[in-house]
Order: C-alpha cells, then structure tokens, then sequence
C-alpha cells in the first residue's frame, strides 16, 4: 500500500467520532488519542460493554465425580 494510500485511510474514533488516520505510526489506533483509548477501557471495565455469547448448560457434578478427578 502506498503512503498516499494510508494517509487517506481514516476511521471515526469510536469514543469522540474524531478522524483518525490508520498507520501504523498512530499508537493509539483506532482511538485518536490515549484519553480516548483509557475511556474505552473503562467503559469495559465498568460492564458498559460486553460480548454476548452462547452458553450451553453444563452438566450437574456430584461430590463423589470430583472426589476422582
């Protein structure tokens, strides 16, 4: 890819919506900056974002099955 090519590659910050161009030189990536990228984790941190998934039931154990394992 071409420099020109990167340079006009840019993403919205997923915390502030601001342009963020994507190269590899931009540490915080997708974010536009560290604050950004903290607010982000934080948001995590605190629960406000999960990942859904499917669960399937486990089967029951009784004392004597984990008494062998």
């Amino acid at each position: 890819m071409t420099e020109s090519r990167q340079t006009r590659l840019q993403v919205k910050c997923p915390t502030c919506q601001t342009a963020v161009v994507w190269k590899p030189e931009n540490a915080f990536r997708p974010f536009c900056s560290q604050r950004c990228k903290l607010i982000d984790l934080g948001g995590w941190a605190d629960g406000k974002y999960t990942v859904s998934s499917q669960t399937e039931s486990l089967p029951e154990i009784s004392e004597p099955d984990m008494a062998y394992r």
